[in-house]
């Protein structure tokens, strides 16, 4: 799609890795950073450091889950390059928290206002070449899908939450309702069922990507502070892998 912006060829809205990789499964990340790109009010939103580092600004370690789990299931790898404050590639295009003002009882003061032209910026420059690239990274025989989050021990003001990871799913539950008594059987987990939130939401990520296609898919949430840092994040993709090629094998899919 031809656009009227001069889109510098420094940036890259997404990162691969393991493209030639074989095995059936794709994994993605669909808040892999809290980059802010240049073009994005000077790359800042308004918000102090602390706050970018929070999980409102992305998905704290849920990139370095997704690597270990893609070297493991032989699976190429795709992540964001942009903030989900910049733009969440994880709503559809009419959702209105595509581009957030408030999360978590924080402001974002850059997107305050913002003018549709700016939102269609971010769409061009951000949202739309990350789906792009996944589009044609799921076009393979027999494509299974594992997106990977994280979720705040806390929000603000709220209860703590009980789950140390939850797996979430909407109309197609072929693959998440084996994961889900797995992951249980284990004997050692509080697996949310839907939980921390409801999968279902009208054109997200796995909604314009799995569902539309029918293809298997999951998506796993995993709570913050288990995975990050680097030992934490090696330990949990080697854990899920087995489990998720259990989970496939026992649908038959």
């Amino acid at each position: 799609m031809k656009t009227s912006y001069d889109i510098p060829m420094t940036y890259t809205p997404y990162t691969t890795e393991g493209d030639t990789r074989t095995g059936r499964w794709i994994v993605t990340c669909d808040h892999a950073t809290n980059t802010v790109p240049d073009f994005v009010a000077g790359g800042e939103l308004g918000l102090p450091a602390a706050d970018m580092a929070r999980h409102i600004a992305w998905d704290v370690g849920a990139m370095g889950v997704s690597r270990v789990l893609g070297r493991a299931l032989d699976a190429p790898v795709i992540g964001s390059n942009f903030s989900r404050l910049v733009i969440d590639p994880n709503r559809g295009e009419d959702d209105p928290t595509l581009v957030m003002q408030l999360y978590d009882g924080t402001i974002i003061p850059a997107n305050r206002h913002l003018p549709q032209h700016a939102v269609n910026e971010r769409l061009d420059r951000c949202y739309r070449p990350y789906h792009d690239a996944l589009t044609r990274l799921a076009d393979r025989p027999g494509c299974v899908i594992a997106s990977i989050h994280s979720f705040t021990p806390r929000l603000r003001g709220r209860a703590p939450r009980p789950w140390e990871i939850g797996i979430l799913y909407a109309s197609d539950d072929r693959l998440a309702r084996p994961l889900i008594d797995l992951l249980r059987a284990e004997g050692d987990l509080t697996v949310g069922d839907n939980e921390p939130y409801n999968g279902a939401l009208r054109g997200d990520a796995m909604d314009r990507h799995a569902l539309s296609h029918g293809r298997p898919h999951v998506l796993i949430e995993l709570r913050n502070d288990l995975i990050a840092d680097e030992k934490g994040q090696t330990y949990w993709g080697n854990r899920l892998a087995p489990l998720l090629e259990r989970a496939l094998a026992e649908t038959g899919l």
